[in-house]
């Protein structure tokens, strides 16, 4: 994996009570928690920092860094990336609104809306 590439998640998420989870902006209260490892990296993925920047960041959380920390990363974007919850860049990315944070922090409606837009933008294309 190259840790210079940039991650950033495609899924709206919710941060409540130290538990990361994925959320619906349809369905506010129904959410699929995630695992640990997991959560840390969706919650972090605002497209904006590389893998390496990951990687130093939660090295720093640790006073001595567990050895196979890499590793362990690596394999959770992995399988983020084959979830389709995450994506990786070679460039940063800016987020759109409803992705760029907890599903607390924003305008349901506003979400909502960009949502259905992206969705419509898509269906054209596709046509």
């Amino acid at each position: 994996m190259n840790n210079t590439q940039y991650f950033c998640r495609t899924s709206v998420f919710t941060q409540q009570n130290n538990q990361v989870a994925l959320a619906d902006v349809n369905a506010p209260d129904k959410v699929a928690p995630l695992e640990g490892w997991m959560g840390i990296v969706i919650s972090l993925a605002d497209g904006q920092h590389t893998i390496q920047q990951l990687i130093d960041y939660l090295a720093q959380q640790y006073p001595q860094a567990p050895v196979n920390l890499e590793k362990t990363l690596h394999s959770v974007i992995e399988r983020l990336e084959e979830g389709d919850l995450l994506r990786l860049s070679e460039q940063a990315v800016t987020l759109p609104y409803y992705l760029a944070s907890p599903i607390e922090q924003l305008d349901l409606d506003k979400a909502r809306a960009l949502i259905n837009k992206g969705v419509d933008n898509k269906a054209s294309e596709l046509n």
